[in-house]
């Protein structure tokens, strides 16, 4: 069955959840990660229309915060040399997957698109900033490690080794987004499914390592990114 939702009814249902930041800017990205995640999420289902969408939300909402703040940021930005150097990295990066977009490579947009998220959390990392996206950003670093390694590790009874120890770090991850995340979430029924969804998907990726079933660990490991990518849409 395809995932189908207006978008705009979608943008302010990923905008409700943003984590409330204690500075303008740091809110400001906040709210421009829903459009973000929506162009990310719309160029991994390879919908054109919607991508072009997608896309044309994220860049108008990103050139709103370099219209307000790049000239002068407030405290903790205002000591950052590079602070308008990484908000234009954000453009270049929209503008390339605008036009990988426009000539229908979705795939390679999505790719593109992924480099504004590295973008954005070394921004906050550089001044001291923490949000939920950052232990999300964090978990899925880790989950596509296991994605890309999990042929080889899963080729043996010695490989399956490594696997379980990578797994045991992408639950302490997963571990860390339930007791990282905003009060507002905690509360919140569909953010608690959604998270317990990809604790199940993880625990048993983690049994069938400790158990050394390869068929089990290589069904674990498809269903692994599903659970993540539905979380992170809506509140990543």
């Amino acid at each position: 069955m395809k995932f189908v939702v207006p978008f705009f009814v979608m943008l302010g249902m990923l905008a409700s959840f943003g984590a409330r930041a204690a500075d303008p800017v740091t809110e400001a990205i906040n709210q421009a990660y829903a459009p973000y995640r929506v162009a990310l999420f719309r160029t991994n289902s390879q919908a054109q229309a919607e991508s072009e969408q997608a896309m044309a939300q994220a860049r108008q909402a990103w050139q709103a915060i370099l219209d307000r703040f790049a000239a002068q940021p407030p405290i903790p930005y205002d000591r950052d040399p590079e602070f308008r150097a990484s908000l234009n990295a954000v453009v270049k990066v929209y503008e390339q997957a605008a036009g990988e977009v426009g000539q229908g490579k979705l795939v390679q947009a999505h790719e593109t698109l992924e480099q504004a998220r590295d973008i954005m959390a070394e921004l906050r990392r550089r001044n001291g900033v923490v949000v939920f996206s950052d232990h999300m950003n964090a978990y899925h670093t880790e989950m596509e490690h296991v994605l890309q390694q999990g042929t080889a590790m899963t080729s043996s009874p010695q490989a399956m080794l490594t696997l379980v120890q990578r797994v045991g770090v992408l639950e302490y991850l997963a571990q860390r987004l339930r007791s990282e995340a905003p009060k507002a979430l905690l509360g919140d029924a569909e953010f608690d499914a959604a998270l317990h969804a990809l604790e199940t998907s993880v625990a048993a990726l983690q049994r069938a390592a400790m158990n050394q079933d390869v068929t089990a660990a290589r069904e674990a490991l498809g269903r692994l990114k599903g659970p993540y990518s539905r979380m992170f849409l809506k509140f990543g």
